[in-house]
């Protein structure tokens, strides 16, 4: 059931990096800036993290499968109006309902497993979903690039809703969500809200947001936007062989969930392991930023893909820092903040491009740099704002009791 459940994020995946090779066209077809090719790419992830509040409710009080079923339709109506956009407002609407439709995908994985599997097991067999799931980022590698250039970027929108809607039937065929045990009276809609105002009252819930806001975005910042646009404008690439470098970028990172999932040193240094990782990888945007050497730069993307596996290990980190009685809400606070992270960077980024070209200023430079600069503020509130009561074992936070 899991892996029939993983295909809506597959999907996800693939509908959140499609602006990496889509940028060319779309530039050209709307004459958009680099900062409108930011609002693009973030209106997907705006709408994703600012529902995954609703979707941590939906999943505590109705179940994973019906919350899943209920919304995913939306990214198919979605991918519809995307491929059918007269104009770019219609197109960021687009983007807006599949970002909506998408938002329990990861969500209902996360919960699925720690209600399921031992919690020994949980970095492990969410590294594993994660590896499976980022092969939907195969599909707007070589692929879409290959066919963009056979026939349009519409093209690429009308497959991926189709494969979306096969994706609904199998979930709606094969999960049948196991019944959770009765523990007191039903919880109303009022109090599951009032919970997430206890979540965000929790001293380690800053620091835990703060790190989330940077270590995704900026990986899919650049898998997602900017990688197909730095080749091609730093390095003459054209537009498949982009692709081809974006895909070989998705398959090192296929490697990097399961790989530190079951690397996982557990609670006692997981945090360490952590601050160092978010650290190392803000030094290899800020090589990436300076240097101007093809092979190098692409060196250096594929490092970073292999990299992004350690963001697996904020998944037990939080898991272990909330009540299991919110574990859904705990991990939909985490992913809203993932995913506000995603479309602030990559609103952010577009402005940054265009205030440097404007000021004469290679525009991948300051993007680079800039998210060098976010990863490291990010790491060091994760360091200095309060840490977790329950991490290692410890008793539970009395407001979470």
């Amino acid at each position: 059931m899991l892996l029939v459940l993983s295909t809506a994020f597959t999907l996800s995946q693939a509908f959140r990096t499609i602006a990496a090779i889509m940028a060319a066209p779309l530039a050209a077809e709307f004459g958009l800036s680099a900062q409108a090719l930011g609002v693009f790419a973030g209106a997907f992830h705006f709408a994703f993290g600012a529902l995954q509040l609703f979707m941590g409710i939906g999943i505590d009080m109705k179940g994973l499968r019906r919350t899943v079923l209920v919304a995913f339709p939306l990214a198919i109506v979605g991918a519809v109006v995307s491929a059918l956009a007269p104009s770019f407002a219609v197109l960021v609407v687009g983007q807006v309902l599949i970002g909506v439709g998408c938002a329990p995908a990861f969500l209902v994985c996360t919960v699925f497993i720690a209600r399921h599997f031992a919690p020994e097991r949980f970095a492990a067999v969410s590294g594993a979903i994660l590896g499976l799931g980022s092969m939907g980022m195969l599909l707007t590698g070589t692929p879409l690039a290959w066919l963009i250039e056979a026939s349009s970027w519409r093209m690429g929108f009308w497959v991926l809703a189709a494969c979306s809607a096969l994706a609904w039937l199998a979930i709606a065929a094969v999960v049948r969500e196991p019944e959770l045990p009765a523990s007191g009276p039903r919880e109303t809609l009022g109090q599951a809200v009032r919970t997430f105002g206890t979540l965000f009252a929790l001293p380690h819930t800053a620091g835990i947001v703060a790190l989330a806001l940077v270590t995704y975005a900026s990986f899919v910042a650049l898998r997602g936007l900017w990688l197909g646009p730095m080749l091609m404008q730093r390095h003459g690439y054209s537009l498949v062989q982009s692709g081809n470098v974006a895909v070989l970028m998705t398959v090192i990172a296929l490697v990097g969930p399961p790989l530190f999932g079951r690397l996982d040193p557990g609670p006692a240094r997981r945090r360490r392991w952590i601050v160092g990782f978010t650290f190392a990888a803000a030094a290899l945007f800020g090589v990436l930023a300076v240097d101007t050497h093809a092979a190098v730069d692409v060196g250096l993307v594929l490092a970073i893909g292999l990299l992004s596996g350690y963001m697996v290990l904020q998944y037990p980190d939080v898991k272990g820092a909330y009540a299991p009685a919110v574990t859904g809400r705990a991990m939909a606070l985490f992913t809203m903040a993932m995913f506000l992270g995603v479309a602030l960077m990559q609103w952010i980024t577009g402005t940054i491009a265009s205030a440097a070209q404007a000021h004469g200023i290679e525009p991948f430079l300051a993007v680079y740099a800039s998210i060098a600069a976010m990863l490291v503020a990010g790491v060091l509130a994760y360091v200095w704002l309060p840490q977790p009561l329950m991490a290692a074992g410890a008793r539970q936070s009395p407001a979470m009791r």
